[in-house]
């Protein structure tokens, strides 16, 4: 059920699906001495098998990773770099239980021998804009956030700061909250954007992002409770005419596909997280990440089903607009600086 929408793109149409990749990743070392069955397997390009004691299912996909499949392949295959820099909202998320690898798909390992898909795109994003850079002038801006316990933390403030500076302000901390403007564009309010001018300083901002999270000491037990959630937002003007066209890239490695199971209806801040990268105008990937051994089967199951996220279609545009409306958009802000974000027509 790949149903596809055809879209306007500058005049050009253009067909896009929310694609969906599956990871199988290798048998872990407890699996491998409890002498851990393999009940998924990759049968083609496209397919997985999984045994299951009411007999074996097959599920479909846009493209299957083995266990053998590099960090390079997969993110050569995601193919969506050049889509932020062209003006789209663009979203790449890694789904699936605890300890299925999607922080080694998102994050790569800690020594970086093998980078995930993040750090991947921050170098990606600067060699195209080093490519790119006598017809356009680019910047490059990052939001990080933490959404746990249904409360976003923003990730360039440390927590540790954040106290610091109630104590001396005996203020509240600021909160970052997510908001739709009228053109239905998501955004996070609140969170502090920091500019970067090179890969190392995307990935150094990351870093320090990481620093601040809940989970730092222990990776894995806790990471789990935790969506970590990147935003890089591109900005590009073309030198020649003027027109301004700005592209957002989200990053997310979501916590754990089991603990969403079972909180239920509890994650209503990541439901609009994901919005203008699920719903709307955004170009998505999701990456279900599975492990292959049969004592994971259940939670493999409820990742495969999730899948059907497939089924949705949707519409990306590009978001450009004139020399003109950008400058009278600059003039409308600053007449309406005194008022809240949600009234300035962005």
């Amino acid at each position: 059920d790949n149903e596809e929408k055809i879209l306007q793109h500058g005049g050009r149409h253009e067909r896009y699906k929310i694609r969906v990749f599956c990871r199988i990743r290798p048998v872990n070392r407890n699996e491998a001495a409890q002498g851990g069955v393999i009940v998924v397997d990759k049968i083609d390009e496209f397919s997985v098998t999984i045994d299951t004691p009411r007999g074996q299912r097959e599920f479909q996909f846009d493209k299957v990773f083995s266990a053998g499949a590099s960090q390079e392949d997969l993110f050569h295959d995601t193919n969506l770099i050049q889509s932020t820099i062209d003006g789209y909202n663009v979203c790449i998320f890694a789904y699936g239980q605890t300890g299925s690898g999607k922080t080694f798909t998102m994050v790569g390992d800690k020594e970086q021998k093998n980078p995930g898909l993040m750090p991947r795109s921050f170098n990606a994003i600067f060699d195209i804009i080093r490519e790119n850079s006598s017809k356009f002038d680019f910047k490059v801006s990052a939001y990080m956030l933490e959404l746990y316990n249904d409360r976003l933390q923003d990730l360039f403030v440390s927590q540790a700061g954040e106290a610091h500076a109630q104590t001396q302000s005996h203020g509240q901390a600021r909160r970052v909250e997510i908001k739709r403007n009228r053109k239905g564009v998501v955004f996070a309010q609140g969170a502090e954007t920091k500019e970067a001018s090179s890969a190392q300083e995307l990935y150094a901002l990351f870093q320090q992002a990481c620093a601040n999270r809940h989970i730092s000491a222990t990776m894995n037990v806790e990471s789990s409770r935790s969506h970590l959630i990147v935003g890089i937002r591109v900005e590009s003007k073309n030198l020649t005419n003027g027109s301004v066209s700005t592209g957002k890239l989200s990053l997310v490695d979501l916590a754990g596909s089991e603990r969403a199971a079972k909180t239920g209806a509890k994650d209503h801040q990541l439901k609009q997280v994901m919005q203008d990268s699920l719903g709307g105008n955004a170009k998505t990937l999701m990456i279900v990440n599975i492990s292959p051994s049969e004592c994971n089967l259940d939670e493999t199951l409820t990742s495969l089903y999730a899948t059907r996220v497939k089924a949705i279609t949707n519409n990306a545009q590009r978001n450009v607009e004139s020399k003109e409306i950008a400058q009278l958009k600059e003039v409308i802000m600053k007449l309406k600086s005194g008022q809240s974000v949600e009234d300035v027509d962005v």
